[in-house]
């Protein structure tokens, strides 16, 4: 699994005119899953995402987690993350997982995130067309990939 992670004053996703996910401070995180992630990859990224120290205490460190700070998540899922563009200019997604893999794996990710953070969790429509706004805090963004454990 990979995730681009970003600190946000405020973000929202709409389809069509309709905003269907909208957070205030918190992260925004793209989620993308790869046809060979499986549940550890998942709890991973959960246990770090949910302890990153990436808010800022009152002496303007980045020191707290989104726990300590009470903020909101939205997650938006995002096959795109996994194209490859080792040849030619058109990016293949052959790395991406298969919706019939990848919707039960994204909405376990929700639930798990939600269970494991005690925070609001909002949520994009997985293969929808989206559009998303966001207010980068920061700007602080950060990558993470479960089998690239930097």
């Amino acid at each position: 699994m990979r995730v681009v992670i970003q600190r946000v004053s405020h973000a929202e996703v709409k389809v069509g005119s309709k905003i269907v996910g909208s957070i205030d401070t918190g992260l925004l995180i793209l989620l993308g899953i790869s046809h060979d992630d499986t549940t550890e990859d998942m709890e991973w990224l959960l246990n770090k995402i949910t302890q990153l120290r990436i808010f800022n205490d009152t002496a303007g460190v980045m020191n707290l987690s989104i726990k300590d700070i009470n903020g909101s998540f939205l997650v938006i899922s995002q096959f795109t993350l996994y194209a490859s563009t080792k040849k030619g200019n058109r990016p293949s997604y052959i790395r991406a997982a298969a919706p019939e893999m990848a919707i039960p794996l994204y909405e376990l990710f929700l639930q798990k995130l939600q269970h494991l953070s005690g925070l609001r969790v909002e949520k994009g429509i997985f293969g929808a067309d989206m559009r998303v706004s966001l207010t980068n805090d920061g700007p602080v963004t950060i990558i993470m990939d479960s089998k690239n454990k930097e």
